[in-house]
């Protein structure tokens, strides 16, 4: 696929081809009026004239049924003797009735399934196979939410680009990725597939994935279609509980939900899905303004559109549609042009035809969709060229593969806390090692969810195996498990889930109790406890909402325990989510938060731990101190009556906008994120005091690295609007910068802004600037900057 490069985005320091402000990141994203659609910015690598031709005449000797199929997409499935479908599943890929199938991957499997679809159907068109490659394919890297901790977008595109390679040589064209759902509720349990809070960040994120994961030409061996998912306002479901409504303001919906979409759009996605949700009382798969009105009449989008797992079917409980066959008309009359698993629309589309509800000429432009992305991907030319076993064994955890995702996550932890340096571990001076908790020594875990292919019994690397790897016979390490995760202390969750009586019960509490004394006879024993605590990785990702954000089991009961040794302790969290750990920051030393790291997870925690590198995440989603406090997020507005916790003469003010038993700030802010060595900002400087209508505004900094370890530090710049026709947020972050400082080094770090970085949707939802006075910051967390004032003109 070639497309037109996008200018690179505001002094992000990195050579993808993104969104050259803010401003062009939005722009374009609402048209109020209603005026002309924008031409769509998608330049493929085809021959359109002959890819038409051939379409045309492919179609013309389609009959309905077949056509039908091609809008249909079903699942394969894995057990222990390897993938498989069954033979109801097998007969309708014979007769032409299915276009599309996913959780089937496997070079040789994918080879049976294209076999049965282009050499015994009366048309031979071959089947678009899918996966769910979230994070990786079989080479897992960090949970999502974790590589958008990274902020480094090359390292987000290295991630797409290995899963790409390694998926397109399993039999596999299509994932369902990048997510680009902006979240606010840590209870959400699919935090762990976003990007974090914030908009700016969260579109860098999925243009850097799409472009991974697509490459420049979609018929090249090692790219993979890419989806834009789940358009849209998924991650704003109330009450943080999956797959529930959203209601959400005009203005909320197109200035932080949409642009993700629009700039995947942009940068050429292929394919876009539909949210489970209900929208403002309309559920997404029937919202004919979504699909049809904004995707491909505003937006110009030229791929295809999928629903979520039976979506259409799920219109019917929605309250939206009366039966299945009603809930089809709608969605497919909306847009909804590929009905995933559902089988509603082999079910009913004929029917409906034939009953004037649906045309034949609305399925023709739907087949087409799908027929051009095929011919995109090459498959009409070779069907069978994403099933070469031969190259599967050479890219499939490979080296170089390996190695990447060993990178990728030490880049995406982030070092919250860390009282008396006592990270990292100093070799020298300790000569034993209390690795305790149930995350220390587990496989399973260490990919976290939705890491579909990958391997949880024999390939991730544990903290344990990292540890041992590392220090070899320097250190001893004293592991035991000492806590677990579970909700064993519920009594009547345990005998309701797990049909066990009381004696079991007691049993359970028993093991606990010598569980516990294992640990703190390791601890006794060591130097340093380092605790790998968090929540096993089922808790996060779909389905798996949860309504408290403490660390689950007895967990902290174990680490209050082993406080009272008064040993330096380092707490290691695995989680999808942010976790409420205000305990851990009141009494633990240290604090890393390592997501779920993936494949080589232990070794890249070895690595941050020992020294050998310099923690540099920093965080995509604000930490509350309680799950009282949620939603909490950086970029939210001011009130009439705003809480100034730094004014001493505030503190006792009954009438503001406060808690009466916890600040209003969060734990830890979006952005923060701590390293081993210590960075200086210097003052602030700006080219001028004011910035013209066609102008630009030069801000610069100097940045020095005055700690003893080379580092990375990210350098984040925010905005702020003083006064506007509509109230404003009191930061909104504009750029950033990720730079390596070897000691001592310093550098000077320079942003450039112009009036469009500043435009908003104005009162009336009109595009544009607005004079007035800003507030210009720059620093290393959004609660930790400098500020310096500026005036935009007219």
């Amino acid at each position: 696929m070639n497309k037109k490069l996008l200018p690179s985005a505001i002094a992000l320091g990195i050579s993808l081809s993104l969104p050259a402000t803010a401003a062009t990141m939005f722009r374009d994203t609402i048209n109020v009026e209603r005026t002309p659609a924008p031409v769509s910015q998608t330049h493929w690598q085809d021959n359109k004239a002959e890819m038409d031709a051939f379409i045309d005449g492919l179609i013309a000797k389609m009959t309905l049924k077949e056509k039908i199929g091609q809008l249909d997409l079903q699942s394969g499935f894995r057990n222990v003797t390897g993938p498989f479908i069954n033979d109801e599943y097998e007969a309708q890929i014979r007769s032409g009735q299915v276009g599309a199938i996913f959780n089937a991957y496997g070079a040789d499997f994918g080879r049976a399934l294209q076999k049965l679809a282009v050499e015994e159907t009366r048309l031979g068109i071959p089947l678009i196979v899918g996966h769910d490659i979230i994070h990786g394919h079989k080479t897992i890297f960090p949970q999502s939410i974790g590589e958008a901790a990274t902020w480094d977008l090359e390292a987000a595109k290295l991630s797409a680009q290995v899963a790409a390679k390694e998926a397109a040589a399993d039999g596999i064209m299509w994932t369902f990725a990048p997510m680009a759902d902006l979240v606010r509720d840590p209870r959400w349990g699919r935090v762990s597939e976003s990007a974090g809070e914030d908009v700016f960040l969260s579109t860098a994120m999925a243009v850097a994935r799409v472009e991974g994961f697509q490459g420049d030409d979609l018929a090249a061996t090692d790219t993979v279609m890419a989806t834009a998912k789940h358009f849209v306002g998924y991650g704003l479901a109330q009450a943080g509980r999956d797959y529930h409504t959203t209601d959400v303001s005009e203005h909320e919906l197109w200035t932080t939900q949409m642009p993700p979409f629009k700039a995947m759009v942009d940068a050429g996605v292929a394919t876009f899905m539909t949210a489970f949700n209900d929208l403002n009382g309309v559920p997404a798969t029937g919202s004919q303004f979504l699909l049809t009105d904004v995707l491909r009449d505003q937006w110009g989008f030229e791929g295809f559109v999928v629903t979520d797992y039976t979506a259409i079917n799920e219109l019917v409980p929605h309250g939206y549609a009366r039966d299945d066959k009603h809930a089809a008309e709608i969605a497919f009359n909306a847009g909804a042009d590929m009905d995933m698993v559902g089988q509603l629309y082999t079910g009913y589309l004929a029917e409906l035809v034939a009953e004037g509800k649906v045309s034949e000429e609305k399925i023709d432009q739907s087949v087409r969709t799908i027929l051009e992305m095929k011919w995109r991907l090459g498959l009409f030319e070779d069907p069978y060229r994403y099933n070469d076993e031969a190259r599967a064994a050479r890219e499939i955890l490979n080296a170089d593969n390996l190695e990447a995702a060993r990178d990728v996550a030490r880049k995406s932890f982030v070092l919250l806390k860390n009282d008396n340096q006592t990270l990292p571990l100093k070799q020298d001076e300790i000569d034993s090692i209390a690795l305790i908790g149930p995350l220390a020594d587990s496989k399973f875990d260490m990919i976290g969810n939705w890491a579909a292919a990958g391997d949880r019994k024999d390939q991730p690397v544990t903290v344990l195996e990292g540890l041992k790897a590392r220090f070899g016979r320097d250190v001893k390490i004293n592991y035991a498990q000492g806590a677990t995760y579970a909700y064993i202390n519920d009594k009547a969750t345990i005998e309701a889930s797990q049909g066990i009586g009381v004696p079991r019960i007691e049993e359970g509490h028993r093991s606990l109790a010598r569980d516990m004394k294992r640990a703190i006879s390791a601890a006794k024993k060591s130097d340093v406890i380092v605790m790998v605590m968090g929540e096993e990785q089922r808790m996060s990702g779909e389905a798996s909402s949860r309504v408290e954000l403490t660390l689950p089991g007895n967990q902290q009961a174990v680490m209050e325990e082993l406080k009272k040794l008064g040993k330096p302790m380092v707490l290691v969290v695995m989680s999808g989510r942010p976790n409420d750990l205000r305990w851990a920051d009141e009494n633990v030393d240290a604090i890393l938060h390592a997501w779920y790291p993936g494949t080589m997870g232990g070794h890249a925690i070895a690595d941050v731990l020992s020294g050998d590198y310099s923690p540099s995440g920093k965080l995509p989603m604000t930490f509350p101190r309680s799950v009282g406090q949620v939603p909490i997020f950086y970029n939210q507005k001011n009130t009439g009556r705003p809480f100034d916790a730094n004014n001493p003469n505030q503190r006792q003010e009954h009438y503001k906008s406060r808690y009466d038993d916890s600040p209003n700030t969060p734990l830890y802010a979006f952005g923060h994120g701590l390293s081993y060595t210590e960075f200086h900002y210097g003052e602030l400087t700006l080219s001028s005091e004011t910035l013209t209508p066609d102008g630009e505004l030069h801000v610069s900094v100097n940045v020095s690295n005055v700690g003893d370890y080379a580092g990375e530090e990210v350098i984040q710049l925010y905005t702020r609007q003083h006064v506007g026709s509509i109230t404003r947020p009191v930061k909104e972050l504009k750029g950033f910068q990720k730079v390596h400082f070897e000691s001592g080094e310093s550098k000077t770090i320079s942003f450039t802004l112009t009036p469009e970085d500043l435009a908003f949707y104005r009162a009336g939802m009109r595009w544009g600037t607005e004079a007035g006075e800003f507030d210009l910051f720059i620093g290393t967390a959004s609660d930790q900057v400098q500020k310096a004032t500026f005036t935009l003109i007219d």
